[in-house]
């Protein structure tokens, strides 16, 4: 909880945090377990009548003077966000700006929170609609976004007026406390936040989904999590918000730049080295021009530097731990054993003898349509090239999966832009943009990628209830 680090740090274990680069120790945090857990919970169902009756200006100044902060601090939340997570520099500080900009938004929303009134069908009554919070938030936020996760959930949910109990992963719990203190530097109240470190999850997000205290369960990570916690939230009916796995489609057409595509490509796929739920994993070419993408998406894959994230110009650091590695390895050969070729990449990499699990960026071609990497999220720096006739074929391919999260589509032709927009399957499609994301759009996926949306209006309305009021005035 924000208010008592030091406090929890003398009275529980702890454990250490390590960064994947380097293999070596960048901090300890307190093992919460079970207890700290349910603490936290307390602590927030007893301050959520005062956090909720506050006035929306006071939530909104909170989250707005926060915004600053982490702007004024960018530097070290940057610093300590890339020793915990691995990622570049450079993507840490891109990380904490979007994480200011969600705090801005949801402090300019909490003042936005209108009801109605409704034209009666009965003469003496007036009927009116009110929004109110809907009470105790737990939310669970990954390691590959550990700031902007936690500003994007915490943000709206304070924003509405409910308080919040926050597991962040326990390979990047600094990033959530140093979010958490600056939150109370701006003035947030004592146990209107609490996060809750532990080197153990799983139960902590049982307790969560089952908890009769907690009103609403938010949770980003994989589908087959999500679905676990679903179906546990259901015996309480509680409300849920999933934001869950994606395997998302690049379609590219003939009528385009190639030298654009190619560097839209890059950052679509290689932020955070692949390792971000929203980034392509396939890319769909028209066949006339994708032998020539290929080239040129493997010239530039092949020229990003790979390494320690604190060194100046890297672009691609470590993946996560070891399981990644070989998760991601075993796509690479299993494609490549299949027929596909490797234009770039293909290996581990060993930068600078670093000891973390880092990978070369890596672009397939002719890869076949029974290949593990079209069917299976990847979440690393390797991408297949496809090649199709039509575009009745591409939305084929694209949509040819269980997930919805995340597509992008580069053509110069509007009525494509239209029809394939149309037909994608997916919650969040980048037109010639490689990177859809901002806090006035909504965020989320269809099919298996999730239920709910952040951000925009859409973000603070799933921590609110409605309530409809039928008043008689003829007494």
């Amino acid at each position: 909880m924000i208010s008592d680090t030091v406090e929890r740090k003398a009275k529980s274990s702890t454990f250490a945090v390590i960064n994947p680069a380097t293999l070596e120790e960048v901090g300890q945090v307190p093992d919460d377990g079970m207890k700290g857990a349910k603490q936290a919970i307390e602590v927030a169902h007893k301050e959520f009548p005062s956090w909720a009756g506050a006035p929306a200006e006071q939530r909104a100044d909170v989250l707005q003077k926060a915004a600053y902060l982490v702007r004024e601090r960018i530097d070290d939340l940057a610093r300590t966000m890339t020793l915990e997570s691995g990622k570049p520099l450079a993507e840490s500080r891109g990380e904490l700006l979007g994480s200011a900009s969600f705090l801005q938004w949801s402090g300019e929303e909490a003042k936005r929170v209108y009801g109605r009134t409704v034209p009666p069908s009965i003469p003496d009554r007036r009927y009116l609609v009110t929004k109110q919070p809907v009470g105790v938030v737990a939310a669970i936020t990954p390691w590959n976004f550990p700031s902007a996760m936690v500003a994007r959930k915490a943000g709206p949910a304070l924003a509405a007026g409910c308080t919040v109990v926050l597991r962040p992963a326990s390979s990047t719990p600094l990033s959530a406390l140093a979010l958490a203190e600056v939150l109370r530097d701006a003035g947030l109240p004592e146990g209107t936040l609490n996060i809750v470190t532990t080197k153990d999850s799983a139960p902590i997000g049982d307790l969560f989904a089952t908890h009769p205290l907690v009103r609403k369960l938010t949770f980003t990570g994989s589908t087959e999590v999500g679905k676990h916690l679903m179906q546990l939230a259901a015996g309480t009916v509680k409300r849920v918000s999933m934001e869950l796995g994606g395997h998302a489609p690049i379609l590219v057409f003939a009528d385009v730049d190639l030298d654009k595509v190619a560097d839209g490509v890059i950052m679509a796929k290689f932020r955070n080295a692949g390792q971000t739920c929203a980034c392509a994993n396939r890319l769909y070419v028209e066949r006339s021009v994708a032998d020539e993408l290929g080239r040129k998406v493997a010239e530039r894959a092949a020229a990003l530097p790979v390494g320690d994230g604190l060194r100046e110009g890297t672009r691609i650091g470590p993946l996560i731990d070891e399981r990644a590695l070989a998760r991601v390895s075993d796509q690479v050969n299993d494609a490549v054993h299949r027929g596909a070729q490797v234009l770039t990449g293909g290996r581990q990499a060993h930068p600078a003898s670093l000891r973390g699990a880092f990978f070369e960026p890596t672009i397939l071609a002719d890869v076949p349509g029974d290949a593990k990497v079209l069917h299976e999220e990847t979440f690393g720096p390797l991408l297949p090239i496809v090649p199709f006739e039509t575009e009745t074929e591409a939305l084929t391919f694209a949509n040819s999966t269980p997930y919805g999260l995340a597509s992008y589509v580069f053509t110069r032709d509007v009525g494509r832009v239209f029809r394939i927009a149309d037909g994608l399957e997916y919650g969040i499609i980048g037109v010639n943009d490689p990177v859809p994301l901002a806090a006035q759009l909504p965020f989320g996926g269809m099919k298996e990628s999730g239920i709910g949306r952040e951000n925009a209006i859409e973000g603070i309305d799933a921590f609110l209830e409605t309530k409809a009021i039928s008043i008689g005035i003829a007494v």
